[in-house]
């Protein structure tokens, strides 16, 4: 009887551990992919914020996610998945409820002239302490020629994660 108690018991507890490592992996991969507010820098009033998120995939399992030429091709870090860390400094925009997103640096996502944005949810805490999130749809972007950035639209703020980030 003593020996039947201690498996069940030790069962419980390992059953246990395994479900806990499995939440605190979920957590940690829904708040790698944030938005980090930067110290305004006084002169302009505008806000600036980074942007840090996982995107992109593997080469020899994808069979082209964009066309180009007329081909199917690969091209690293862009589109699902998460293979590859990017961050980026962005102005938000507000015009009525239209958010974009404008970045503020050239080419640290990418030196192309467009970017495969997959749908992501960027974990937030607002000046209040709440933690809420950025939803970026999926959309393709592209450089503008003038200024060399890239803008993502329909941006929206909402309690909890729109997507899930894969």
């Amino acid at each position: 009887m003593k020996k039947v108690l201690t498996l069940t018991l030790l069962a419980v507890i390992l059953f246990g551990a395994c479900e806990k490592e499995e939440n605190s992996t979920a957590t940690h991969e829904q708040s790698r992919n944030r938005v980090i507010a930067l110290p305004n820098d006084g002169k302009t009033g505008t806000s600036t914020y980074l942007f840090a998120l996982g995107v992109g995939h593997s080469g020899k399992d994808c069979k082209g996610c964009m066309m180009l030429d007329g081909h199917l091709v690969h091209i690293n870090c862009i589109g699902a998945g998460d293979d590859c860390w990017r961050t980026a400094s962005v102005q938000l925009q507000q015009v009525g409820t239209e958010i974009t997103a404008t970045t503020t640096d050239t080419f640290d996502l990418t030196s192309d002239d467009f970017f495969l944005m997959p749908d992501r949810s960027l974990s937030y805490t607002d000046e209040k302490n709440n933690r809420i999130f950025l939803n970026i749809p999926e959309q393709i972007v592209y450089r503008d020629t003038a200024t060399l950035q890239f803008t993502f639209t329909s941006l929206f703020f909402s309690e909890t994660a729109a997507y899930n980030n894969n």
